[in-house]
């Protein structure tokens, strides 16, 4: 009799437990993503408030707008290869992303959206992993590569996620800041890039000039 009242107790210590952790968990993703509505808010807000009067702005041109992107072949976060050219014909959007990246965090729910929303249109979207790796050491490098497809998966991204050996960075004229986001048109042609995090209305409208140039849509 008194073993069965201590498994008792026990279980529902274990339940208890249970249940306290899940509204732990439950209120930290609802702070989570509270936070991230607001910072996606304030970039909103920051682009109406900074845009000129006369709809103009000082543009930086990048080296590669109007080039051909440079070609690359990368393992995804399940080890399988990846190469731009596999997506001949399709509009591409290569974003350079890390999982420590704050502004990424802002970003990559949008290219989520727009990948449910522009997929059959032709868009394709691989998130180029920036994350610090220790190249010399497997044991360690394999743990980052983990690390990696974790946040991936807990922040639901829906396209490739591939992993940069500091291969690609360079040629594409070297990532001086998070996320750097690159609109490759049907033809393998770049029609536009940001550095930093650009507004939702932007990224969108580059998503449309991509899909609309190269190629028949």
């Amino acid at each position: 009799m008194k073993r069965n009242a201590l498994v008792i107790v026990i279980v529902l210590a274990a339940v208890t437990v249970m249940v306290w952790a899940g509204v732990v968990n439950y209120r930290h993703r609802k702070e989570e993503n509270a936070k991230l509505r607001q910072l996606q808010a304030m970039v909103a807000e920051s682009a109406r408030a900074s845009g000129p009067a006369d709809g103009s702005a000082d543009i930086v041109m990048n080296p590669l707008q109007g080039q051909m992107a440079p070609t690359f072949t990368l393992k995804d976060t399940s080890g399988h290869k990846v190469s731009l050219s596999d997506y001949k014909g399709k509009a591409v959007i290569v974003d350079f992303w890390a999982t420590w990246c704050a502004p990424c965090k802002v970003e990559i729910p949008w290219l989520e959206q727009f990948h449910n929303q522009y997929a059959s249109q032709g868009l394709e979207i691989l998130g180029v992993s920036e994350d610090d790796l220790d190249l010399d050491n497997k044991a360690k490098l394999a743990q980052q590569k983990q690390d990696i497809a974790t946040k991936a998966t807990q922040m639901k991204i829906n396209y490739p996620v591939l992993i940069d050996d500091a291969s690609v960075s360079t040629p594409y004229g070297g990532i001086d800041g998070l996320p750097t986001t690159f609109f490759i048109d049907r033809s393998g042609k770049v029609v536009a890039s940001t550095v930093g995090l650009a507004s939702r209305d932007e990224i969108e409208a580059d998503i449309k000039k991509a899909l609309s140039s190269g190629g028949k849509s």
